[in-house]
This record gives C-alpha cells, structure tokens and sequence, in this order.
C-alpha cells in the first residue's frame, strides 16, 4: 500500500536542499517532505522493537503518505502557477525508506492480517467504503448486506469485531446483538447509525457494544474503535484458549490426583492431604508431583491460580 507513494514520481526543482527537495520549493513544501523522512523514520524504529508496534508504524507511514500528498499537490499547483519546470526528480534516499516501510509492514502484519471486521450494512456505498479502509488498515474486512446474510457465515476463532449498522432491512442491529451476544463473546460490536437517540444508545451499550458511532463519522475515530475491538477481542479468545488448555491438562489427571490436587489449593500439607485421604505422606508427595508437573504449575500459588480459573473448588476436610 505504500510503494505507491514510494514509487510515485515525484517534481524536480533544482537546486536541490539537503532533503533532495528544491531550494526553489516554498517552506510549505519543505515541511511534509521533511515529516516524511521523520514519520518513516519512526515507522522503521517501531517495527524493528521487540514486539514490533505494528499499530504505531501503520500510523506513522499513514503520516508519510498524507504528507507525500500534500507535498505533490503544493509542487503541482506551484507549476500550474508558472513555476520553475519541473523534471523527473525523486529523492534516492527517501524513496529507499518507504519501499523498507512496505516491505516491514507487510512482513510484521502477517499475523494482523488474521484479525477480521465484520461490516453490516444495507447501503452499498458505506460497505464498499468501510471495506477500502478496512483493508488499508491493514486488516481483513467481510461486508454484508443484511443481519441473515452474516448469519449464514460459519462462525470463526479469530481477533474479530463487528461494524454494525441499526437500521437494517430484516434483523435491525438490535436485534442481531441480542442474538449473537451469548455465544460471541469474542467478537465486540461497533454500532452505526444515521440518527441516534438515548434510549437506543443506552440498549446498545448495555447490550455489551464497545461504541456508538453517528454517521458522518471520521475514519480515525472508527479506526480507533476497531482497533481497540480486536484487542477486546484477542484478549478474550486468549483467555478462552488458556482455560481450554487448562481443562484439558486437568482432565489427564487421574481422580487421586484430582482429589489431591483439591485439598492442596486448599492449604492442606502433605500429611494432612494424605490423613484425608488415607494414603500415606510419601504417596502424596508422589500424586502431588504428578499434579505440578501434568498442569504446568512452577509453585503452589501458580496451581491455586489454576484452580480457581479451573473452578475447582478446594476440599473441605473431615471434621
């Protein structure tokens, strides 16, 4: 997306200054070009970090096209204006940073690529919209052009939202909230709508919406919202799988272990967990090492933590 700006050919006016850009251009050119050099210099930094900020270097090359723009408008018009001529000048250097800022972005948004945006939408015209800036954003948007239409697709387990508009033909938004708010926890809502009163604000949100959008909406501020959605949305799935690794170490306890293991978490010792159970300390020390090393736990309070995730309720002891 942004070797087009790299690769754009960019007016000469010579001499040129220490940018590459002409003496003769206006200090309103020089500052975008200069914010070039700058923004995809913190693209550069931030996804060479550890874990690279693929968010922040989208957002800055963002900020080196819109100022490639804005400088090519201004040189244009300055010759449209009977300006000096203008050649074929690019700047070597420049033009190297953004093919860099192409190439990382597209490596380091591999994974980011994986997050889908649902658009629900009965008008043509913002589905095809919100699907070009969607994918800009660098993620994988699936439009739709009524609530059954997106019913129909099989559910995924992946960083997902859900741009919802409220007026809808068949199923309005609402109403497809109530419906899908039990089984997609994982997937947050972004309401749409062209008109918006309290009432209907205050039944999205309690509904569980993450926010509340009135068209004409600005982009960064949608773009924002989705953003924040498939962190919501990474984190609960993250949290799903743990629990789900969880269950499956638990079940390949044996039921001694099971039952040792709930009277540990419950602060039992070794000789009052076997006192419980009727085993001798040295076997419970043994079905207690089984427990540690079968769920994964580094210390007891890593398996309490377990547990409780888990649900699993500590022993009662014998009175």
């Amino acid at each position: 997306m942004y070797t087009k700006l790299a690769g754009a050919p960019w007016p000469d006016l010579r001499p040129t200054t220490r940018f590459g850009a002409p003496t003769a251009l206006s200090a309103d050119v020089q500052q975008p070009l200069s914010d070039i050099v700058l923004n995809t210099s913190i693209c550069l930094s931030m996804l060479a970090a550890d874990p690279p900020n693929v968010d922040g270097a989208r957002e800055a090359a963002r900020r080196a096209m819109r100022d490639g723009n804005r400088a090519a408008e201004m040189v244009a018009r300055g010759d449209r204006h009977g300006g000096a001529a203008l050649t074929s000048w690019r700047d070597p250097e420049m033009t190297a940073a953004l093919v860099r800022v192409d190439d990382s972005l597209r490596s380091a948004a591999v994974t980011d690529t994986k997050s889908i945006v649902f658009v629900v939408d009965d008008d043509i015209s913002v589905r095809e919209s919100l699907e070009s800036l969607l994918r800009f954003a660098g993620w994988q948007p699936e439009v739709f052009a009524s609530a059954q239409e997106f019913l129909s697709r099989p559910r995924v387990f992946a960083p997902s939202c859900l741009v919802l508009d409220v007026n809808l033909p068949d199923l309005n938004g609402l109403d497809l909230q109530r419906r899908i708010a039990s089984d997609r926890l994982e997937m947050p809502i972004i309401f749409l709508t062209g008109y918006a009163d309290v009432p209907m604000t205050v039944q999205a949100m309690k509904g569980g919406a993450v926010e509340f959008l009135t068209k004409p909406f600005d982009d960064e501020v949608l773009l924002t919202a989705v953003r924040n959605a498939l962190e919501h949305s990474r984190a609960t799935l993250g949290r799903a799988e743990e629990i789900q690794t969880l269950r499956e170490r638990y079940a390949s306890l044996s039921r001694r272990e099971q039952e040792v293991m709930a009277l540990v978490v419950a602060g039992l010792l070794n000789k009052q967990v076997g006192f419980e159970l009727g085993i001798s300390e040295i076997t419970v020390k043994a079905h207690r090492g089984q427990v540690m090393r079968k769920m994964g736990a580094d210390s007891l309070a890593d398996l309490v933590n377990m547990a409780a995730k888990l649900g699993v309720a500590p022993a009662q002891r014998r009175s």
